[in-house]
């Protein structure tokens, strides 16, 4: 059996993300992890604030504090809105640690030994303002492509072009906003990605057949616009320090290295920190460094938005093979398009959009995990609209799976008091049930495992519907007055079927699921999935259980409410951005 191997787009350090953000990485490897440990898989979710680069610096000096600091506080204010969503990550670590310095310090000598590594003089924007190299992300201006007006220097935000600082039209520095600049010369490193490109080719040819179509097509696209030597250095105070002992003259000047060299090393230098906080996991490397082969192969599966594909499945792949190490390189890319609100973009820099916190201090986290995968971005991009959202958590969540574990409990409870009746053997209608449950789980399980959470939301939902139209059919509110033996089985069925959501539900509505699962006085509940046979049998909670009616699981979104919703957060591109 297989190890898997999850990690998520490390979360950008300058603020609480979006929605967006959320439903592009974090969420989708979270419940694709929670099905593999149910399924009874060894996994290993690793993810970390990237905390490194101009951003994190400019954050800093906006709220006034020392960038260490500033990176500290900000990670523990994203790690609690994580946990707020149920986010179970093995590990979510920093970018800044020690960990990820040695590591990173450790492939550039690598390359750099390789011959793949060379150091260049450049000639680079300097701020007379500022008095100092402005790295690309210290300056703005237009996109010479798409004409957006607050382009970066290193990728424009709007049309996710990479680009070079002295292509923006109008630049400015982003420190000062002084147009004042020219171009002087000084000295970085430089990947040599031009002599790696015929080796990651091949091995994007090898390993890509199963990734969507978003992830190969961008990866083929830059390899078919050419790979080009790309500096790897920056003239920054916060960063992983380029090595003294191999670069002197650089270390002396305090180069560091660009973010996007060190970011994806984080994901290595994260399992080490998972395994230097606890001895049990002394066996870090075995998740990286040959870990394709033996009785226990590694599979590793990363996800991602759409703008950090050509740096996973290119510039980190390259990374890789250049050190001439045996690092673990990617098996799966799972990339997501955008989560647009009203038709307009989420921005976590413009504050455009629901944001976690603000989604946490709304509704619980179920809400958002549900609606959010249910609407992910997979084949185009999708929006979030608050009408939609309110739609989906009245009908799918409060109605038909809430009410319907609300109105079996009740029911039972008051016929037949805090126990599950008997009811005698199941009869026709519960074997077509059990056939249908079964068909219906196999299909939710094939498409949690090819990584298709739309789908694998609707045959969840198909699920939650199957209990309504059993019951709707068999009307135990009816049965009880002819034949309440009838009635019993029923609900016995159905008490079954409400245990067997819990189960299968819990990577989707954690917490809901294990409140539902609460409900029955089991005394060895130790089911960790549901077995075809069991879906068939739905005898795992058998009569004479105690059970509990627990509260509401999800409270209907009212009409006042939405428009509160839609009043605060803005309802159209123009109000949201406003």
């Amino acid at each position: 059996m297989a190890r898997h191997l999850i990690t998520s787009a490390l979360p950008y350090i300058n603020g609480i993300k979006h929605l967006g953000n959320m439903v592009g990485s974090m969420l989708p490897a979270d419940v694709y992890a929670r099905y593999l440990r149910q399924r009874g898989h060894e996994v290993l979710y690793i993810c970390a604030t990237d905390e490194h680069g101009t951003p994190a610096e400019l954050a800093a000096k906006e709220a006034g504090l020392p960038v260490d600091v500033f990176c500290a506080q900000a990670h523990d204010a994203q790690k609690a809105v994580y946990d707020g969503f149920a986010l179970a990550f093995d590990h979510f670590g920093r970018s800044s640690s020690a960990q990820n310095r040695d590591i990173t310090q450790h492939f550039a000598r690598k390359l750099h030994e390789n011959g793949f590594i060379e150091e260049r003089a450049i000639r680079q924007v300097y701020s007379l303002a500022d008095e100092r190299f402005l790295p690309d992300r210290y300056i703005v201006g237009t996109c010479p492509h798409c004409g957006y007006d607050k382009a970066r220097g290193d990728q424009c935000e709007n049309c996710t072009r990479v680009l070079d600082p002295t292509d923006l039209i109008d630049a400015r520095s982003a420190i000062s906003g002084s147009s004042a600049l020219e171009v002087r010369e000084t000295k970085h490193l430089f990947l040599l990605q031009s002599k790696l490109a015929g080796e990651v080719e091949a091995w994007i040819d090898a390993n890509s057949a199963e990734w969507p179509t978003l992830a190969s097509s961008i990866a083929r696209k830059w390899l078919t616009e050419g790979l080009q030597d790309r500096s790897i250095t920056r003239d920054l105070d916060w960063g992983v320090p380029v090595p003294a002992d191999t670069w002197p003259e650089l270390a002396a000047e305090g180069k560091v290295f660009y973010v996007w060299f060190d970011a994806p090393i984080e994901y290595i230098g994260s399992t080490r920190e998972w395994a230097d906080q606890d001895p049990a996991h002394r066996d870090w490397k075995s998740w990286w460094y040959e870990a394709d082969g033996g009785e226990h192969p590694v599979r590793y599966t990363e996800f991602m938005a759409k703008d950090n594909v050509p740096f996973h499945t290119v510039m980190f792949p390259a990374t890789q093979i250049g050190t001439r190490e045996p690092w673990k390189r990617v098996d799966h890319v799972k990339a997501f398009n955008w989560l647009n609100y009203y038709g307009g973009k989420f921005s976590t820099s413009q504050r455009r959009g629901i944001f976690t916190d603000a989604a946490l201090e709304l509704l619980p986290a179920d809400y958002w995990r549900y609606f959010l995968m249910a609407n992910a971005p997979e084949s185009d991009d999708t929006s979030f609209t608050w009408e939609l959202f309110a739609s989906s958590v009245n009908k799918d969540l409060a109605d038909t799976l809430g009410n319907f574990v609300n109105r079996v409990l009740s029911f039972s409870r008051k016929r037949f008091g805090d126990q599950v009746p008997d009811g005698g053997p199941a009869g026709e209608a519960e074997t077509r049930l059990g056939e249908q449950i079964a068909g219906l789980l196999a299909e939710y399980e094939g498409h949690l495992e090819t990584l298709q959470f739309r789908k694998a939301a609707q045959a969840l939902r198909a699920l939650w519907s199957a209990g309504n139209s059993y019951l709707e059919e068999k009307a135990p509110w009816m049965q009880i007055k002819a034949d309440p033996e009838a009635a019993a089985l029923t609900l016995r069925t159905a008490m079954n079927l409400i245990h067997l959501y819990a189960v299968v539900s819990e990577p989707f509505i954690p917490t809901s699921a294990r409140a539902v699962r609460a409900a029955f006085a089991l005394p060895a509940d130790d089911a960790t999935w549901v077995t075809a046979e069991e879906a068939r049998a739905l005898a795992f909670v058998p009569a004479g259980t105690a059970f509990t009616v627990p509260p509401v699981l999800f409270a209907k979104i009212t009409d006042e409410e939405l428009a509160g919703y839609v009043e605060r957060f803005g309802g159209e591109p123009a109000a949201a951005g406003a």
